[in-house]
């Protein structure tokens, strides 16, 4: 495909807000021979409603207007959208120091005095584009670092620091919606051991043992997909699930289903001691969140029944509540 049947950018959309005419017309013109898209308003509050609903990439924000002068209505948008990192350059005569900080003060990120020198002008919007660009390049970037920080590079789940962030999270909203009412959210866990996975690798390799991880992985993820749950590599040849608004009996559902399509996958394991195949043990747990207890007895409770499923014969899901009493 050329370049140019590939969807083209939009120009940048710069707000102009101004009461005189003739001063919205030389901007509007000078903006658009640049090549950016205009939209001009007369006064702050047209200003700020145009600046909610449009998202300009610019504004170009008279200082001296009717009504709401230009240094109220650059405070205005500044304090309605928080952490917004739109531009506002200021367009005034007043050149006086006082005015100047009052405009930095604002929320102004650069200032110019009438009458406009159009150079001037036009660098100072090209810059502040440039700069809104480099930003959100850096914004891009930050978010994917973050979102690799959170994943397990072999089976692309989350990794254990994700896991608990998310279970303290919700955790805390359990607590919070639990608060006061007799019919509480139940938060579940899976945990999840791959059975005699040292003897799958000692006898096929490392390279296929990550190829079985990988496709644990992706059972657990079929099996748990509502938008909520959470699947995460725990360690090693473990997984652990996070089931939020699930029930005792919700979660041995999904922990049964997580057995059978591990069963349909049907990997050869010929030097299991429970199967041919591969098989995996679950510990549940499940358990209303409270202020006066805290997320460890819930993992500490699926360890446990991980335990009593792997010795009682593995290839199966054990449930065991938390002890409360502790």
């Amino acid at each position: 495909m050329t370049d140019s049947l590939l969807p083209q950018p939009s120009p940048p959309l710069i707000l102009i807000a101004d009461d005189e005419k003739m001063m919205r017309n030389l901007l509007r013109r000078a903006m658009e021979k640049e090549g950016y898209q205009v939209v001009d308003v007369t006064d702050g509050e047209s200003a700020i409603a145009a600046y909610q609903s449009l998202q300009p990439s610019v504004v170009l924000l008279d200082a001296i207007m009717p009504g709401m002068d230009g240094f109220t209505c650059c405070s205005k948008m500044r304090s309605f959208f928080e952490g917004d990192r739109t531009p506002i350059l200021m367009i005034t005569a007043l050149d006086d120091p006082e005015s100047v900080d009052r405009a930095f003060d604002a929320g102004a990120a650069d200032y110019v005095t009438k009458p406009i020198h159009w150079p001037v002008l036009r660098q100072r919007v090209k810059r502040l584009l440039q700069q809104v660009s480099m930003f959100q390049q850096l914004e891009a970037a930050n978010q994917e670092l973050q979102r690799l920080a959170s994943l397990d590079g072999l089976t692309g789940l989350a990794n254990r620091r994700c896991f608990d962030q998310v279970l303290e999270k919700e955790w805390r909203r359990g607590v919070r919606e639990g608060w006061n009412t007799t019919e509480a959210p139940q938060l579940s866990l899976i945990l999840c051991d791959v059975d005699c996975f040292k003897l799958y690798n000692d006898t096929y390799g490392h390279q296929a043992g990550d190829a079985c991880l990988q496709a644990v992985a992706r059972v657990l993820q079929q099996v748990a997909r509502r938008p909520a749950d959470l699947v995460a590599r725990y360690g090693g040849e473990e997984f652990i699930v996070i089931l939020p608004n699930t029930s005792r009996e919700g979660a041995m559902y999904v922990a049964r289903n997580i057995l059978a399509e591990m069963r349909t996958c049907a990997i050869s394991h010929a030097a299991s001691v429970v199967s041919d195949r591969v098989t995996l043990s679950l510990g549940v747990s499940s358990v209303v969140p409270t202020s006066e207890s805290s997320q460890t007895l819930l993992l500490a409770s699926a360890d446990a029944a991980l335990y009593q499923a792997k010795t009682s014969g593995r290839d199966r899901a054990v449930f065991q509540s938390p002890d409360l009493s502790e």
